[in-house]
């Protein structure tokens, strides 16, 4: 479905890592083990040069600022989650429900009246969950994606993110960070049989059914809401994070109408800004890899990978998953 990326673009002067099929350091030359496109992005007049590379070091510290700056993120009052059974790995994928209550015990939905949640929600049934069906996008639909990129170009953390990338060259004005972010998150592509039926968006926030399993589905809010409804079953969880306050992350099982997801992840209790902040972030920083991030003093990664087989006018690429790992 997705394939690493085999490209410098955004990489120039990134350490070496066994894990890259090819490299973009200035030694790459000396080894033979550039990737094809090194001189093109990180020659003299590259693209992307050394000035644009994201260090390992700045993500550790962005990723603390920015989840510093999550000001509409729950309190620990806010959410009441209920986790029951730890899945054991050989657990994992038998489609068995070990958890007869559901995973949320209580939501304070004020959140969701914030001009970030509310303009969140209001994307989240845009969409066909099948892939290999036509997604028909409607003038009102545009009008909510326009709504909350706007909204949370607002926060103080979207800002914060802007200027980080302002300064790294990547983007040379607010608007051309939005454009970028709408290309990247909401552009349709083929899954199925040639039919545009995904975006990135859809895949991750909101979630998919393909070949008769759930894919994507990343999001706390949208599983809140559609449990709610009884249409999600909670099965179990295989990781909870270290955090005592609000984002948490879960690893966890569930159907959805039946159709299953063998290891899911979520940030639980962060805003919306935060998570679509932190997905592009990585996707800009280390697609295809795993970008490696501090939060509240505990490490994780998030996974992004980018969609190959298509690419916009500008030739920017689209976002196939971004998730997060323990």
């Amino acid at each position: 479905l997705y394939t690493a990326p085999d490209s410098c673009e955004g990489r120039c002067g990134e350490p070496f890592s066994e894990e890259d099929e090819c490299h973009c350091h200035p030694e790459c030359e000396a080894h033979r083990s550039c990737c094809e496109d090194y001189e093109r992005h990180c020659g003299p007049d590259g693209f992307s040069s050394s000035s644009g590379s994201i260090t390992d070091q700045e993500l550790l510290e962005l990723s603390e600022q920015l989840y510093g700056l999550d000001h509409n993120k729950a309190r620990p009052s806010d959410i009441a989650i209920n986790p029951q059974h730890l899945a054991d790995p050989d657990e994992i994928g038998d489609k068995q429900d070990r958890s007869p209550q559901p995973l949320y015990k209580y939501v304070n939905e004020e959140l969701f009246s914030k001009p970030t949640y509310a303009s969140f929600i209001k994307l989240l049934d845009n969409y066909q969950r099948a892939t290999g069906r036509e997604e028909e996008v409607t003038a009102e639909e545009l009008q909510e994606e326009e709504r909350f990129l706007e909204e949370v170009m607002k926060t103080e953390l979207m800002k914060k993110l802007f200027v980080f990338l302002q300064g790294k060259k990547r983007y040379s004005s607010e608007q051309e960070f939005v454009q970028g972010l709408k290309e990247m998150w909401f552009s349709l592509y083929s899954r199925g049989d040639g039919e545009r039926d995904s975006s990135g968006f859809e895949h991750v926030f909101s979630g998919e059914v393909k070949k008769g399993k759930v894919a994507g589905f990343h999001n706390w809010i949208r599983f809140y809401l559609l449990e709610k409804q009884g249409v999600i079953n909670y099965f179990s969880h295989n990781y909870d994070g270290p955090w005592d306050t609000y984002p948490d992350v879960l690893g966890l099982q569930f159907s959805w109408d039946g159709f299953y997801k063998k290891v899911g992840s979520a940030f639980i209790g962060c805003s919306p800004e935060f998570e679509f902040g932190l997905y592009s972030l990585c996707f800009l920083a280390r697609p295809g890899r795993a970008c490696h991030l501090s939060l509240g003093g505990h490490r994780l990664s998030v996974q992004t990978y980018p969609w190959t087989k298509a690419t916009s006018g500008s030739g920017g690429r689209f976002i196939a998953t971004a998730y997060v790992m323990s």
